[in-house]
């Protein structure tokens, strides 16, 4: 995957990341997961901690919230709080389930060390900065699986529909409400990043660099757990 040669502010950081974003979505993990092949344990192993994940993506949103200086910044850092808490949770439960995951196992979990390194990592760089570096350090999560589930799509040897054991997973991220949120991202980015001066870029540009390396190791531990 090239990342977009637009001229738009979160474009440009993409280029700059190039190497790192296309390890990223293009990675072994998220290949077997195309065409069909990925070890169920290591599907599983993923969705055990990406639950955790969630735990933390949703304080995440809570930071947003409380680093928020307008009331449209605290709406959206609320609505998107809420919307991991009263729904994803519970959709991902859910779907952890017919994976054979009881919620009760889910909640006794211990954290696997890269999800420790990443959540943790995210949290700080929102608990340092502002507002902006903590949607930067969080962009390859919400806009990243959008870019994938794209790039699944666009691939030849990619398997859809009932052959494919995890069809659903792609299809959530494929689905136009999923892309849309991610679209939005990349709009509020990009109101934001522009105007920032070089050196604020050079910051911003280093965060999310650390951010898609951290997520490639999460593939990487999905991959391991097998």
């Amino acid at each position: 995957m090239t990342p977009s040669s637009d001229s738009t502010p979160f474009a440009s950081l993409l280029v700059h990341c190039a190497p790192e974003w296309n390890a990223y979505c293009q990675h072994e993990f998220v290949r077997r997961l195309a065409d069909g092949t990925l070890p169920p344990e290591a599907f599983r192993h993923y969705l055990r901690q990406d639950y955790l994940f969630l735990v933390h993506f949703a304080r995440a949103w809570g930071l947003a919230v409380y680093k928020s200086r307008t009331m449209a910044e605290l709406r959206q850092g609320l609505d998107s709080l809420k919307a991991i808490v009263d729904l994803e949770m519970d959709l991902h439960v859910g779907y952890c389930a017919r994976w054979g995951i009881p919620e009760a196992e889910l909640e006794t979990l211990p954290e696997a060390s890269e999800t420790m390194a990443y959540t943790r990592y995210v949290l700080d760089a929102g608990l340092r900065g502002d507002l902006l570096d903590l949607h930067v350090a969080l962009a390859p999560c919400l806009v990243g699986y959008a870019d994938i589930a794209r790039w699944i799509e666009a691939q030849a040897f990619t398997v859809r529909g009932p052959a494919n054991p995890y069809e659903d997973w792609i299809a959530m991220y494929a689905s136009d409400e999923f892309q849309a949120a991610a679209q939005a991202e990349r709009d509020w980015l990009d109101a934001r990043l522009a105007g920032q001066n070089a050196e604020r870029l050079d910051g911003l540009t280093a965060t999310f660099r650390d951010a898609i390396r951290l997520e490639i190791d999460f593939w990487q531990m999905g991959l391991d757990g097998a």
